[in-house]
């Protein structure tokens, strides 16, 4: 509990499949995975108001996916003594326990079937932000070309490209982009938001089924960045730009028309990775005052 606020706050790792979602980001009128999962936070504490908020490690768009998505919420004492079940003492429950009960009583509500869960509530260590303390992000991107296989499972999660792509010209092209630099050619423009960042790893591989598999860390990634970036190296796969092009592109640091940004739909954030417990406060403090230079 930190004894200034008298609040605990915890660490919710959460999965979705984005196909029926307007993005993460709570919007009027629009069905979206923080508006879902805050509406069932209202539910489970409408005794203890005012409900908890969730702050987020990447706002994920429309159609993007999740399996390692990290948000935090703060609790009060009561608010987190309430998650006891019936027959439970309360005082006599540690608040890990509590916190693990959180994660149960919000997938209960959700459903079975649903297709937003939580994978794990833990009492986060002191100085967590799940936005700010963040060192770098990791995405999934998956497309079948001619020689991949078709799954009806999986083509939620699955963009088609109906002709061959060049596996190693478009790995090749990926490693390429690394670094610190202004990726403004693959991201869409948002008053007052950087485009600097540093792309730490960026490689495309040929799973068993035929399917090529991209993956992709970096520290942050601006609105659109991970899907123009893949679109940049399809294009290089199909031929229709060279590597070195697609260089060119992004040194000239502005948006065009000479590839797609692909579908969000082959899209899933993987991992949020944090830095030792030790570093957290620090971290976050030195991000947020980043952005607020901006």
């Amino acid at each position: 509990m930190d004894s200034t606020t008298g609040e605990w706050r915890l660490r919710l790792d959460i999965a979705y499949d984005g196909t029926d979602f307007s993005g993460w980001a709570k919007q009027p009128g629009l069905r979206t995975v923080q508006g879902v999962l805050e509406d069932v936070l209202a539910t489970l504490f409408r005794r203890y108001p005012p409900a908890p908020q969730l702050w987020v490690a990447g706002r994920t768009d429309a159609g993007v996916h999740a399996s390692g998505q990290v948000a935090h919420l703060d609790l009060d004492d009561a608010q987190l003594r309430s998650l006891r079940r019936r027959g439970d003492d309360a005082r006599g429950m540690a608040p890990a326990t509590l916190a693990a009960l959180l994660g149960q009583r919000m997938n209960g509500i959700l459903g079975a079937d649903s297709d937003v869960m939580v994978l794990a509530s833990t009492i986060a260590p002191a100085g967590f932000d799940a936005r700010f303390s963040a060192v770098w992000r990791r995405y999934r991107y998956r497309v079948s070309d001619v020689h991949g296989r078709r799954d009806p499972l999986l083509r939620r999660t699955t963009v088609r490209h109906p002709a061959a792509l060049d596996l190693d010209a478009m790995d090749a092209a990926a490693r390429a982009l690394l670094g610190l630099h202004d990726y403004a050619t693959f991201c869409k423009p948002r008053a007052g938001s950087t485009t600097i960042r540093t792309l730490q790893s960026f490689t495309w591989r040929r799973d068993d089924d035929g399917v090529l598999v991209a993956e992709l860390q970096a520290d942050a990634f601006c609105h659109s960045m991970v899907r123009s970036l893949v679109g940049g190296t399809v294009s290089v796969g199909e031929g229709s730009l060279s590597g070195e092009e697609l260089v060119r592109l992004r040194d000239e640091k502005a948006r065009t028309g000479a590839f797609l940004v692909m579908p969000a739909k082959g899209l899933v954030l993987t991992e949020v990775g944090y830095p030792a417990a030790a570093e957290l406060a620090d971290r976050a403090e030195r991000t947020r005052a980043r952005r607020e230079l901006i």
